[in-house]
């Protein structure tokens, strides 16, 4: 019979932390958490202070938590089917499981190519919505709403992703309608995190850099008295939009806040597990690119890519950007190793931005073509997307 700390499970989710958010914070691999969680393997002895003050309990009970207990049998999957089969039962067994499911796309998200998730998230949202239709008014239909604008979100996610970010329509109409849920909802979290979403798409592929600075922060003040994460998130895009718009000292002010929002963000925060240790320096990096402040922008950049090294699409923008700053600091040298990693992590991911953005290297890296190194470097991506 299968072995799992349930307690170790149940206390992460009650804090909003993510296997990879907790695997951050306490600077090992997720696989790792996965194995304690699974019982495969225990926390060495130096981490289990640091473990047990993440999870707000003291020794005694991380011990507890650490005990490994047979797996209850629980018939998830039939649970699932059945109230398929007969909506009106739906439960919060049922709900879980469908969370859970979720919570697995999420963690698939920056490893694999966004569209290879479009027909599990898309199935996965078509259940949910069906299920919240036919459930009884309630804390289950509440749960439901909730998990199907996040599963709304993550679809306009993987759609404009998959499109290389050019469908913006799709985008916006699954934006749009996790926004109308959470505001029925009446949930601050989901409205912030969609509306700073439907900002990635004004500012990252429309480029409408003002339509995208006022999403910004309408989500910073939606969710300044829910979650430090998102306010910072939202601060630290507003910040971006200030840069493309040339706006320095409002840039460095949105930047300022962003940070002091971000050190207050704990496991209690409803969305804590949006936010990793990296979101600042790789945002501010391209902040700092984009208004010709290259040396602040190469420090920050290089040592994020360092620190990033599991989240591929996030490292490939990372890389991308490195790549441009080096260029404009004139180091064709540097800029060709950081194109280079760029390519080599979209090889496995194919993200939209890192695509888009290893395009605009390519385009500053033609007055170069004649050197070997920059033609082997171009035939590297045209090889890429050859192979799409």
């Amino acid at each position: 019979m299968a072995m799992k700390r349930h307690g170790l499970v149940r206390r992460r989710r009650a804090l909003g932390f993510t296997q990879e958010s907790l695997a951050e914070a306490l600077g090992v691999e997720r696989s790792t958490v996965r194995r304690w969680e699974s019982g495969e393997s225990s926390p060495l002895p130096f981490l289990r202070p640091r473990l047990a003050r993440l999870l707000r309990v003291g020794a005694e009970a991380l011990e507890e938590l650490l005990t490994v207990a047979p797996a209850v049998p629980s018939g998830r999957t039939e649970r699932l089917s059945h109230v398929l089969r007969h909506p009106s039962a739906v439960d919060l067994i049922a709900t879980a499981e469908l969370r859970t499911g979720m919570e697995d796309l999420t963690c698939r998200y920056d490893a694999v190519p966004s569209a290879t998730l479009l027909a599990d998230a898309g199935q996965q949202l078509h259940r949910v919505a069906f299920l919240a239709d036919a459930a009884p008014a309630g804390r289950v239909q509440r749960e439901l709403w909730s998990l199907q604008a996040d599963a709304s979100t993550l679809m306009g996610q993987l759609v404009w992703d998959a499109s290389q970010r050019h469908d913006h329509g799709a985008a916006r109409t699954y934006y749009a309608q996790s926004l109308e849920i959470a505001r029925h909802l009446r949930d601050r979290a989901a409205e912030g995190h969609a509306l700073l979403r439907t900002c990635y798409v004004a500012l990252y592929g429309a480029h409408d850099h003002r339509q995208g600075l006022g999403l910004a922060l309408q989500a910073a003040r939606t969710t300044r008295k829910t979650s430090h994460a998102l306010t910072g998130l939202a601060l630290l895009h507003a910040a971006e939009a200030h840069a493309f718009l040339g706006e320095h000292r409002e840039c460095e002010r949105a930047l300022w806040g962003a940070e002091k929002r971000l050190e207050r963000s704990d496991g209690t925060d409803a969305a804590h597990e949006l936010f990793t240790a990296t979101h600042f320096g790789r945002l501010a990096g391209s902040c700092y690119l984009s208004l010709g402040s290259y040396d602040k922008a190469q420090r920050l950049l290089e040592d994020t890519a360092s620190r990033m090294l599991k989240r591929r699409k996030s490292r490939a923008i990372v890389l991308g950007n490195l790549a441009l700053t080096e260029i404009r600091r004139k180091d064709l040298e540097t800029a060709l190793v950081a194109f280079n990693e760029a390519v080599d992590e979209l090889r496995g991911t194919r993200g939209g931005g890192g695509i888009n953005i290893v395009f605009r290297v390519a385009r500053e890296l033609r007055p170069w073509l004649g050197r070997s190194a920059v033609q082997e470097a171009q035939d590297r991506l045209l090889l890429l997307m050859g192979a799409a």
